[in-house]
């Protein structure tokens, strides 16, 4: 099953009131709070009142979008005890992470240890929490390639960490798909975007493109929540435009 939702990270220009008010507006069931802007680590009241502000207008928030760097704690400007502490009171089941800050291709063994162990750390701290452990799949990290990424889960060979999902940019669809297969086992939410190298897309231009995916990420076990991240421009007309289609991808594969 699929729910739809918006990462806040799209409309960092806007206040949480307006993310609500759009999200609520394209009617998509959730949302993922940004920690860089919306909702900051360790502000706790804050963080209570815009769960309460979700809630009221009908929403979810389906995760947490930290921007922590499993592994390489000394780099992260907060601990991930008070990343934890403001998930709880945003009330969201699930964090996501960034596997490190090397990409697969610049990182030893010791390296990815670190971050394996990391992530076990962190993961146990949020299983008591009821909360996930999720990382991006992401350029320049140890989710980078679809090889990295299923080495690492395996690596960290944790029940309470799992992996988002994306599409690579600049891979092909067969490749996408590819990606989709090797991190099955572990897949938890999905980004969901269009873009060719370097411009945003309308979504609707990807529509089979995606409906090629939901295909493949669709369960009957697991509630996935797709999640719009960024549109053409940051324009409020175009993220209706591309809600509208998400909705339409996410009910036909449901």
């Amino acid at each position: 099953m699929f729910k739809t939702g918006l990462c806040s990270v799209t409309f960092r220009n806007l206040s949480v009131e307006e993310v609500i008010e759009l999200t609520s507006k394209a009617e998509l069931n959730g949302i993922e709070w940004g920690g860089d802007v919306h909702v900051p680590s360790g502000n706790l009241k804050h963080a209570a009142e815009v769960v309460r502000l979700t809630e009221e207008s009908n929403l979810e928030v389906s995760s947490y979008g930290s921007y922590y760097r499993v592994g390489d704690i000394k780099s992260n400007p907060v601990s991930f005890e008070q990343i934890l502490e403001t998930a709880v009171h945003l009330n969201a089941p699930a964090i996501r992470v960034w596997a490190g800050t090397l990409g697969s291709k610049d990182a030893d063994q010791d390296y990815r240890d670190q971050v394996a162990a990391d992530a076990r750390r962190i993961a146990t701290l949020a299983e008591k929490k009821n909360v996930t452990i999720n990382f991006e799949y992401h350029g320049d990290t140890l989710t980078d390639t679809k090889e990295s990424a299923a080495l690492l889960m395996k690596e960290v060979d944790h029940p309470n960490v799992n992996i988002y999902w994306q599409p690579a940019v600049g891979l092909s669809v067969d490749e996408r798909i590819e990606s989709i297969n090797e991190v099955q086992p572990w897949l938890s939410h999905v980004h969901v975007f269009h873009w060719d190298i370097i411009d945003r897309l309308r979504l609707v231009e990807g529509k089979e493109e995606w409906s090629t995916y939901l295909n493949l990420l669709k369960t009957d076990e697991q509630t996935r929540y797709l999640l719009l991240e960024f549109v053409i421009e940051d324009s409020k007309q175009q993220f209706f435009e591309d809600a509208k289609t998400l909705k339409e991808l996410g009910s036909k594969y449901s």
